[in-house]
């Protein structure tokens, strides 16, 4: 089957300039936002899937990828109104919003905070727990250190480097190749594109948002991964009671990226979801 083409784009927002994956295609927008240390790029498969049904958009969020860096404190609340920015430089007023793992609290928040644009969300492998009041560290007080590749040999001298330190890291061939997809090479080397200060501050300023769920009203699709690390169970079945219409399931293979353990599965549930809206 001929899958639809990618279009790649850069917008210039009055905050930050934002990369961003557009199939451009006929239909319903979904918009896909990526985990903590990721990419649009995750979203391909998802892209190739439903891009002759719906207009597919995949931006890189702030602090990753292609789109800017700048020195922020990276809350849900300031990342919703990045995709918010995105949504009316569109021209795009209604979505079906998908996040997964970081992208899912911000999708939380955008949902919450925007319910006009939101037609539908779904929100993948992710937990609202949190502290439960906001840190108090004054920003330039933050140390720019990141937990996941603070001891890496970076930059990398060579792919092959770069590629067999990667694999021994990573847990899973898809957290390898979710890695790999932020791998860059610079004349020093090889570097991941997201910045270290995003995901520190992005980690040290998340704060619990359980509060948010009563306030979406949409339908609702939540997807965990098979004994879930990131959503335990009292987690899974909180936000469940506290979802006025939503719709849970657990997949059957482990991996954090529930979109992509298992398509077979995973597609079932999200044409289900879909095909009642």
């Amino acid at each position: 089957m001929e899958h639809p083409k990618i279009y790649r784009n850069l917008a210039k927002l009055n905050s930050l300039e934002m990369f961003y994956l557009d199939t451009r295609t006929e239909g319903p927008v979904i918009l896909c936002l990526h985990g903590r240390w990721g990419r649009a790029e995750t979203w391909v498969d998802f892209m190739q899937h439903y891009g002759k049904q719906y207009r597919i958009i995949a931006p890189d969020q702030r602090g990753h990828g292609l789109s800017s860096k700048p020195v922020s404190k990276y809350t849900g609340e300031e990342m919703a109104g990045d995709i918010v920015e995105l949504l009316d430089h569109l021209k795009i007023d209604s979505i079906i919003l998908v996040g997964h793992s970081m992208g899912g609290r911000v999708a939380g928040y955008l949902t919450a905070m925007y319910p006009n644009y939101i037609q539908a969300l779904a929100i993948l492998d992710k937990s609202p727990s949190g502290p439960a009041t906001p840190s108090l560290l004054p920003l330039d007080q933050l140390p720019c250190v990141e937990p996941v590749t603070k001891d890496w040999p970076l930059p990398f001298s060579s792919l092959n480097e770069a590629m067999d330190y990667i694999r021994q890291a990573m847990e899973s061939e898809l957290s390898y190749q979710y890695f790999m997809n932020s791998l860059i090479e610079t004349v020093d080397g090889y570097q991941m594109m997201f910045s270290p200060q995003a995901m520190a501050a992005n980690i040290h300023y998340n704060v619990d948002w359980y509060h948010l769920l009563p306030e979406i009203k949409c339908p609702v699709l939540l997807i965990r991964a098979k004994n879930s690390e990131g959503v335990p169970d009292e987690d899974y079945n909180k936000m469940q009671s506290l979802l006025t219409n939503g719709h849970a399931y657990e997949m059957s293979h482990s991996d954090h990226n529930v979109h992509l353990s298992n398509k077979e599965e995973f597609y079932a549930y999200m044409d289900g979801f879909l095909g009642q809206l």
